[in-house]
């Protein structure tokens, strides 16, 4: 059963055409990556799906109905949210409160008690700085409060943009791990990631965009074992990421 549809879609940035008749689906209860080179169209895409940038032609629909037309908080009520690159927390806020910004609709405080502790489950690490500021965290540690914050929405699909940049190869694995988990739980995933590998590794399907364009989509699996993308996206290598990673 797909989710998210995304169904022609284009976008110009400035004058320039920076996504060209996009068209992929996403299945409920799954992981989709977008991955391809630096300035490819896929934070874009992120952004024109929650409603950040606009769309110039195509449509994205959620449960079959078109929410193109939707303002960014409308679609957030439908559970579209996005947890963008570079986290964007509340540096001299603390965590809690961080995660509190995340669940401003929620109006009901046992509902929010409720979703609290789903979150601190998920995120042990986070429950334990919960009363330290935001700065004092490490890279690893804002991460998963910016992820955190995005999931306390109740969100029906995560969007994570770049959620391991910049980060030390053991965090890189957590936020892996953490993917797999939300999965578990019952949100729907795309995840825009540099660590292409990984990301294949970790995600039930996957795109590659180039220049704005759709230029594969299939199976992850599929994508491991195609030499095409090994050689453009994976180094060459079909080896496992440092550190390894079970999935």
């Amino acid at each position: 059963m797909t989710l998210l549809e995304v169904s022609n879609l284009s976008v110009h940035c400035g004058g320039m055409q920076a996504l060209r008749g996009i068209s992929l689906a996403v299945p409920v209860d799954s992981v989709l990556a977008v991955i391809g080179a630096n300035g490819a169209g896929k934070s874009t895409l992120l952004r024109a799906i929650v409603g950040l940038v606009r769309h110039s032609d195509g449509a994205i629909r959620m449960d079959g109905e078109d929410v193109s037309s939707l303002t960014i908080q409308e679609r957030l009520a439908r559970g579209i949210v996005l947890c963008p690159e570079g986290r964007r927390l509340f540096p001299d806020l603390t965590v809690y409160e961080n995660i509190c910004m995340g669940a401003y609709r929620i109006r009901d405080r046992a509902l929010f008690r409720q979703q609290l502790e789903v979150i601190y489950g998920i995120f042990p690490r986070v429950a334990e700085r919960s009363r330290q500021v935001a700065s004092s965290l490490s890279g690893g540690e804002q991460q998963m409060v910016a992820i955190a914050r995005a999931l306390v929405s109740r969100p029906r699909i995560l969007m994570l943009d770049e959620p391991t940049l910049g980060l030390a190869p053991k965090m890189v694995l957590e936020v892996a791990k953490l993917v797999t988990t939300i999965k578990q739980q019952g949100t729907t995933i795309i995840i825009v990631e540099q660590n292409s590998k990984l990301a294949l590794r970790i995600s039930d399907y996957a795109c590659v965009l180039k220049t704005g364009s759709l230029a594969l989509e299939g199976p992850s699996a599929d994508f491991l074992e195609n030499d095409k993308v090994r050689e453009a996206y994976l180094g060459g290598s079909n080896s496992e990421p440092p550190g390894g990673l079970v999935t």
